[in-house]
């Protein structure tokens, strides 16, 4: 017998706000998210949270921003009641942190919950129960308090699901740790149990940002990053970004902020990582600190209750200029920082060229800073690309690369000094040597690394590591200068496709002309791939047109084009560099270290292994106990 079907009818108030509750808060990190939005909503230059039993038995949040006036506070407990935004105009053009105006409302049904207030011009504070309504007079400086007592005390259940105290007060310092992050002119204070667990402090002036990282993410954090600039079109990307040495396991240190708000978001954790295909070694993690800024209008923040997810109204737009912005700042060569952070000197230009009246033989300087010229021949080494072999051709062609280029000052100049010689003078001339940040070569051991001394100490390069990325990067540049020409095929590939990505090939016809694939509906589920990019002519046809469908459904296609490109280029880099027990001489070595410190992202192999290491003298006096 089936059971009598109910009526429909509207749910009490209480039960509607104890539904909202369970998207807004899932733990009690949950309510200091939401109340840490609405103290910097409100101005507020200080906020100091108080814990106990990990945020479960108290949650308590003071801040000196603007504060509440008592005949308002009422309402704020309200669902829905919000100052932030009051017309469809203002939600499609966000600006503050919170809008949703459920947060206080969804708390004050699953907990006890009160709140103390203070605005600008009142002669005292006014204290509101969040369960009975009472509003009585009280003590307090300009500003908010809100205090959350036995969180999930009507929803026992809940409770039920909460880890331990340690992992809930971890929870809750991760939260304030975002926020921190993104508002350096922002004071942060973190007490449980009564002892101050962390505390970040105001800061000011133009490296405030950089010193709060610091702070909050430790001075090895700011060591090993970059900083980052960029601006494409309406989008800037700042922040900071990890050096490939500082990569983890896992991605638990990837902070990215749209217009000040931490957000979880696809479009730019895609970007960075492909930043750090070319530099990353295995399956390591990217660190960084990333701030996204656009036009509020252009991003929709009302896609998720809790505000972590975001939309933007050109995925790509942001996704290009991420991308490029983090690659643009890992792509210089950083032997001349590390060199002058090892030695305390300022940077500047100096360490990137020779100057004039150096002790150094002038051929050898001639010889070493002689810009790239790219063989005559590279449409031919293209071709053996494209045909997918490696054939006598391209690798002599490679091989040119390393030769020395030879300048006209040095035509019918003296030979360069013999080794020995060069030994025996090396007291009188280290003094003179020039300020160049991978040095001056000194030796070769067991054919495989370099030996080099600097200002620092000394450099150690694996040459067939560092040559491999040199040709590497040259192949790379002279291939982004030629249009990607298309090889029709002689037999269509055709693969059946779901709805998405037939739509996209049709959505998306002039793009992918543009990447040199000719992609066509067959039927009405089946595609043919009619062209390919020459270069990949040998490549799986049906593969590439998926992955590129795939990405351009959500990103940026070019990268996938781009990616295997690279992995042919890199493959022959790897055949034409010098190869490991082969003997060079000072000039080549020197000629190797030249071409390091004026190549992108030389300082990792082309499969994100390092390619050098400096040893200051600091170091080396440690290994022997000297100073002690």
């Amino acid at each position: 017998m089936s059971q009598a079907r109910r009526p429909i009818l509207e749910l009490p108030d209480e039960l509607i706000s104890q539904i909202a509750a369970g998207e807004v808060v899932e733990r009690p990190a949950s309510v200091v998210r939401e109340l840490l939005d609405n103290a910097l909503d409100a101005g507020a230059t200080q906020i100091t949270l108080r814990l106990s039993a990990g945020g479960v038995r108290l949650i308590s949040l003071e801040d000196d921003g603007d504060g509440i006036v008592p005949e308002q506070m009422a309402t704020a407990l309200k669902r829905h009641a919000t100052s932030k935004i009051a017309s469809l105009a203002e939600l499609e053009a966000v600006g503050t942190m919170g809008f949703r105006g459920e947060a206080l409302a969804a708390i004050n049904s699953i907990a006890e919950l009160a709140l103390l207030s203070r605005a600008a011009g009142q002669s005292n504070a006014w204290m509101l129960d969040g369960r009975t309504g009472e509003l009585k007079p009280a003590a307090r400086a300009g500003g908010t308090t809100v205090e959350v007592k036995e969180l999930f005390f009507s929803v026992p259940a809940r409770r039920k699901f909460l880890k331990t105290d340690a992992t809930e007060l971890a929870h809750c310092i991760e939260a304030v740790r975002r926020h921190a992050l993104a508002r350096p002119d922002v004071g942060f204070a973190i007490w449980h149990e009564g002892k101050l667990v962390e505390q970040w402090r105001r800061q000011s002036g133009e490296d405030a940002r950089d010193r709060r990282v610091a702070d909050v993410l430790g001075e090895d954090f700011l060591a090993n990053s970059i900083a980052v600039d960029h601006r494409a079109g309406a989008v800037r990307v700042t922040g900071r970004a990890g050096l490939p040495d500082a990569a983890r396991s896992r991605a638990d240190q990837q902070f990215a902020y749209v217009n000040g708000r931490f957000v979880r978001d696809k479009v730019i954790v895609h970007a960075a990582r492909s930043a750090y295909e070319d530099v990353l070694h295995g399956h390591r993690q990217p660190v960084y600190v990333l701030f996204v800024e656009l036009d509020p209008a252009r991003v929709d923040v009302n896609v998720h209750p809790t505000k972590i997810e975001v939309r933007f109204r050109d995925g790509r737009e942001v996704h290009q200029a991420v991308r490029h912005a983090v690659d643009q700042a890992l792509a210089a060569p950083r032997a001349a920082l590390l060199a002058q952070a090892a030695t305390g000197d300022a940077p500047g230009a100096s360490a990137w060229a020779p100057r004039e009246g150096d002790g150094e033989s002038a051929s050898l300087r001639a010889e070493s800073f002689m810009p790239f010229r790219p063989p005559a021949q590279m449409p031919l080494a293209q071709a053996a690309i494209s045909s997918g072999a490696s054939n006598a051709l391209a690798m002599e062609e490679l091989r040119a690369l390393w030769q020395p280029q030879v300048s006209p000052a040095q035509e019918g100049a003296p030979p360069p000094m013999p080794a020995s010689d060069a030994e025996s003078a090396g007291a009188d001339t280290v003094a003179a040597t020039p300020e160049w940040p991978l040095g001056r070569a000194v030796a070769q051991l067991h054919g495989v690394y370099i030996l080099a001394e600097n200002r620092a100490g000394l450099i150690v390069v694996d040459m067939h590591a560092a040559h491999e990325r040199i040709v590497y990067e040259r192949l790379k540049t002279q291939l982004e200068g030629a249009q990607v020409a298309s090889q029709p095929l002689l037999i269509p590939a055709t693969f059946a496709a779901t709805p998405q990505e037939v739509a996209t090939a049709e959505g998306a016809a002039d793009v992918l002309q543009r990447l040199g694939l000719d992609i066509t509906p067959f039927s009405p589920k089946t595609l043919a791939v009619r062209a390919v990019p020459a270069t990949l002519a040998a490549g799986d046809a049906v593969e590439l047109a998926r992955s590129v469908l795939a990405e351009l459904a959500q990103h940026d296609a070019s990268t996938v084009v781009e990616r295997a490109q690279h992995e042919l280029l890199a493959t022959m880099a790897c055949h034409g560099a010098v190869r490991a027990n082969r003997r060079l001489t000072h000039e080549e070595m020197n000629a190797l270290l030249r071409q390091m410190e004026a190549t992108d992202r030389s300082d990792q192999c082309n499969h994100g292994r390092p390619t050098w290491r400096q040893l200051t003298m600091r170091e080396l006096d440690g290994l022997f106990l000297r100073g002690r």
